[in-house]
């Protein structure tokens, strides 16, 4: 940082922003925005060092960031399609099952690690940074969420499917004994009340429905390492 980045002062970076010393956070980032659009390099007429000067008083006038918060020195771009991305909180469903950090970028290019709730579900919201962050829960194609509860895929060996059985299958709340009965079988699915996502706010209690799928040997030994793999991760 320059001298000239430490001379900078409150009342320089509202001059600068054309706010007043009662202005909102709210007003704050909306005077930001304005100008970091009217100077952005990649408009005609625009000045990178206006606006690095613009992000510099800023930064200087938001408010300190919240407990637990992560920051970055801010980029100097800023592209409408980033500005979007930037707007969503993209967790696991194992981070929706038992919370955590999640590192999230924001627009203007700060790094932030937000501590996560346990119990969250696409649509809701977060503060952090000053911004309010729509959640968005992403499946990986074997562990999804569907509303409250946890959808998992579990490829059994064609014998276990055939005779039935007890098979011990590693889930988001742990390993779990499952009985595969010939209905089990005929439908494709067990269901497990209880061992979706926990409860948040008004939201219930979900369940785990596990489908069944058969797996040739080779498949299956895939699968196991698979399985063995997604309890070490939810474990750690």
């Amino acid at each position: 940082m320059s001298g000239t980045d430490h001379a900078m002062s409150p009342r320089q970076a509202r001059e600068l922003l054309g706010v007043t010393r009662e202005a909102s956070p709210g007003e704050l980032r909306r005077a930001f925005r304005q100008r970091a659009k009217a100077v952005h390099p990649d408009r005609a007429g625009g000045d990178a060092e206006a606006f690095r000067q613009t992000v510099l008083a800023y930064d200087l006038l938001r408010r300190p960031p919240p407990e637990g918060l992560i920051h970055q020195p801010p980029a100097t771009q800023i592209r409408p399609w980033a500005a979007r991305e930037a707007n969503v909180l993209n967790i696991s469903p194992l981070k929706a099952v038992h919370g955590g950090e999640v590192e999230h970028t924001l627009a203007d290019g700060r790094r932030l690690r937000i501590r996560a709730p346990a119990g969250l579900r696409s649509g809701d919201r977060l503060r952090a940074g000053g911004q309010v962050l729509n959640v968005a829960v992403r499946g990986d194609g074997r562990l999804m969420v569907r509303g409250d509860d946890l959808w998992l895929t579990a490829h059994l060996e064609r014998a276990l499917l055939d005779q039935g059985g007890r098979v011990r299958l590693d889930t988001p709340l742990g390993p779990r004994d499952v009985w595969i009965t010939r209905k089990a079988v005929e439908r494709g699915l067990i269901r497990l009340p209880g061992e979706g996502l926990p409860a948040r706010g008004r939201r219930r209690q979900g369940d785990l429905f596990i489908r069944l799928q058969a797996a040739s040997d080779t498949a299956s030994s895939a699968a196991r390492t698979l399985l063995r793999r997604f309890a070490a991760a939810w474990a750690a």
